[in-house]
């Protein structure tokens, strides 16, 4: 690799953003986005790679890069730029067939938002047409995640009648008169406000109408807002690392990694015990699994518990994991980075933990993670590794409170 590459990969960040290739002529000749923008650009120069891409690394003279506040605007920003400058190695053995779109359906009552493929265009008429997109998963993502911030109508009935979307709060009901027509059309703008690239400038707009309403003290119109800025500023992206960057040639695969998952068992305090549960293709190895009485923590204390055997797990010159996965939230996740930090090592960590329903796992991740999206995308696999931790510590609290009591 030439060393002015050299330079420019050394000084990226470990944040969101879109980064650009360029050939000896000085055109983009490929245009990607990244969780991590150090970790996805670097893994272009480093492994092996198929044909494709090993020809595309010996054509990169020159890389610029683009930060961006979280993966949603990397992947809006990308496929801006790909629209702009059509790089040979984006549209290369794609088709029209390949790419998609967002379609703001025009002549209805309540615009629905729809993903079509360009040869689909004009089967339907469209009011605004946003893209194009790679990877029609990820827009479906993206169409998910903003539809919880902004909720719409997507059925072509007009009635909610029998419709689940409606019962569970995806659409706002405006044919059930649940919504008012200003309001709904207010929902559309939001959301063509952010595929536009204008996130910041819809923040500041609503930031205004939330002080007004509060100034006149419709204070239920201002709490409203007030949630649709949170959701809108903190925007759960992780799925967003999935799809191409999963499909990539250089992402890890499962069956060349060690995956060790962590969890601890107690009764309010009492007997409180840790495990440590070793994947190894996607298999547990149940001959390096390790458990940890907890020593000096007395009190409830979870976070501190798990502390306690992370650190005491790497004062052993057990082999280092690729990736590891709490059972906890994001308190156990910032713990555990801090932890690995102080001891300069760079290993991934996952922390999943039962969302509010039970029904499905909230997920939070470190930010070196994106060479792991593969992992990130299998969430059989993730469950599997956390109720093997958490079968493994009850496990052994079920021995050491035995112990106890008969003692």
């Amino acid at each position: 690799m030439k060393d002015h590459l050299k330079k420019t990969i050394s000084i990226l960040p470990k944040s969101p953003g879109v980064y650009k290739y360029f050939d000896q002529t000085g055109k983009i000749i490929y245009v990607g986005k990244a969780t991590s923008l150090k970790d996805r650009v670097g893994s272009y120069f480093t492994g092996a790679h198929d044909t494709k891409t090993e020809k595309l690394v010996s054509e990169i003279k020159k890389i610029k890069f683009q930060k961006t506040e979280t993966v949603l605007e990397a992947l809006i920003l990308e496929s801006e730029l790909i629209k702009k400058n059509q790089p040979k190695y984006n549209i290369k053995d794609k088709d029209d067939k390949s790419f998609s779109y967002f379609s703001i359906t025009k002549n209805e009552k309540f615009p629905r938002i729809l993903i079509v493929r360009k040869t689909d265009l004009g089967k339907i008429e469209s009011k605004k047409i946003y893209g194009p997109y790679t990877s029609k998963r990820q827009a479906e993502i993206v169409l998910k995640l903003l539809r919880k911030i902004f909720p719409f109508h997507s059925r072509k009935e007009s009635s909610e009648k029998g419709c689940l979307d409606f019962e569970i709060g995806r659409c706002p009901g405006p044919y059930a008169g649940a919504i008012s027509k200003k309001d709904y059309l207010k929902n559309i703008r939001g959301i063509e406000a952010v595929l536009s690239g204008k996130k910041k400038i819809l923040i500041k707009k609503l930031e205004q109408e939330m002080k007004n309403f509060s100034k006149e003290q419709k204070f239920e119109k201002a709490a409203e807002i007030r949630n649709t800025l949170f959701a809108l500023k903190h925007i759960q992206d992780v799925a967003l690392i999935l799809g191409d960057e999963a499909n990539e040639t250089f992402t890890q695969s499962t069956k060349k990694i060690r995956i060790e998952g962590y969890d601890i068992s107690n009764i309010s305090g009492d007997f409180a015990v840790g495990s440590m549960v070793v994947f190894k293709n996607s298999k547990p190895q149940k001959s390096e699994y390790r458990k940890f009485k907890i020593k000096n923590i007395s009190k409830i204390n979870d976070i501190g518990m798990m502390k306690e055997i992370i650190e005491r797990r790497f004062e052993n010159d057990w082999k280092k994991p690729d990736l590891i996965l709490l059972d906890g939230g994001k308190g156990h996740l910032n713990m555990a980075t801090k932890v690995l930090l102080e001891r300069n090592l760079n290993i991934p960590i996952i922390a999943v933990a039962k969302g509010p329903t039970r029904k499905k796992l909230d997920l939070f991740h470190s930010k070196n993670i994106s060479s792991f999206a593969n992992i990130v995308s299998d969430l059989k696999l993730i469950e599997q590794i956390r109720n093997e931790a958490h079968r493994f510590a009850i496990k052994y609290h079920r021995e050491v409170r035995g112990r106890e009591w008969r003692k």
